[in-house]
């Protein structure tokens, strides 16, 4: 069986990302949807604007030359697929995992993980990571050295 290429051309996702930014930050478009037309096809295509965000997103890994993956929040992983995820070891990730700070459910005798409660995970550790950065900016300009 052939495996098909899956490069995405840099420069090509960085014409698309432009474009796509630029219907993005129309003051016009509505803020639940926006409207993109296709070259070559006459039809608007009409995307809720989260899938619109999601797709800038996409553009900009790809046009940076970045590998892209798409996985759906029900996908069940592997412990060491987790671990890539979160750019962690596995026996750190097994940790978080036995402290409870990431769900899991055994199959067997293995752990899977849903994709979902690592995503979960990686929220809560980027809104602790802010609320850190809150305080010690308040605390330093408390001090008077900011």
């Amino acid at each position: 069986m052939e495996q098909e290429d899956t490069t995405i051309d840099a420069d090509l996702a960085n014409q698309a990302l432009c474009a796509l930014n630029q219907i993005l930050d129309e003051p016009t478009q509505s803020a639940e949807a926006v409207d993109v037309t296709i070259e070559g096809h006459a039809k608007i295509v009409r995307l809720p604007r989260g899938l619109g965000e999601i797709l800038r997103q996409i553009l900009a890994s790809a046009a940076a030359g970045r590998a892209v993956a798409v996985m759906p929040d029900h996908a069940e992983l592997t412990t060491q697929q987790a671990a890539d995820m979160l750019n962690v070891s596995r026996p750190h990730l097994i940790k978080l995992v036995e402290e409870g700070a990431i769900e899991y459910r055994k199959v067997g005798t293995h752990r899977r993980i849903q994709a979902a409660s690592v995503r979960e995970y990686l929220r809560r550790m980027e809104l602790d990571t802010k609320k850190a950065a809150d305080e010690l900016t308040e605390l330093t300009e408390e001090l008077g050295l900011y």
